[in-house]
């Protein structure tokens, strides 16, 4: 696998109207690139976490009306399906680059792993790296900057992901596309793979 890395057409995918045109330049443009990164983290996510991961090429097939706005590969140790997991994530949209650890509202033991966080707020607290985003809907590019949350903003996450029940939490790396588009193939993967390493805790926990 050669991943050549991300560039400003990938992002410009998500500003073609219309559903069919959107989703046949993104299955074009960026679907074999999250192939490609599938592929590649499948065996070391493996290798880190412990479990066999399966990855999950996101496929927009229930839409009918509204063209995605962003796209991503999911890692889960569940062939059939990620959502109802703790997974990872790598995506684009129009504006970033994730990396994610994430537990999403379909998920049933949200509040068993919302109490196994509360429970580690401090060592997640300070092992967090500063740069890092927090995020409570991956549904929308919005995401707080771990720097900028106290402990008792992050405590309020982990106890509403156990008392809402459309509750989600995600954690990990946003990367602006104006970087994205800077780093080559090799660059990009390494990055990825640091940001995986430093999330794994918070998969091994959930």
């Amino acid at each position: 696998m050669s991943f050549s890395g991300f560039e400003q057409a990938d992002f410009d995918v998500f500003k073609i109207d219309g559903l069919d045109e959107r989703m046949d330049a993104l299955k074009s443009q960026i679907r074999p690139k999250l192939e490609d990164l599938g592929q590649h983290f499948a065996p070391t996510l493996s290798s880190i976490a412990g479990d066999e991961m399966h990855y999950h090429v996101a496929k927009h097939a229930r839409r009918t009306k509204n063209p995605p706005k962003d796209t991503w590969v999911a890692f889960a140790s569940n062939p059939r399906g990620y959502k109802m997991l703790p997974h990872f994530q790598i995506g684009l949209w129009e504006t970033h680059v994730f990396i994610w650890f994430a537990v999403i509202y379909e998920a049933p033991e949200k509040e068993a792993i919302g109490k196994k966080l509360e429970d580690n707020i401090d060592s997640i607290y300070t092992r967090t790296p500063k740069d890092f985003y927090w995020s409570i809907d991956h549904m929308k590019p919005e995401a707080t900057i771990h720097s900028e949350l106290s402990k008792e903003d992050l405590l309020s996450m982990f106890n509403r992901l156990q008392t809402v029940k459309k509750a989600e939490i995600l954690c990990g790396l946003n990367i602006p596309r104006e970087q994205a588009v800077k780093l080559s193939g090799d660059e990009m993967l390494s990055k990825i793979e640091f940001v995986f390493k430093e999330i794994l805790p918070l998969y091994k926990l959930a």
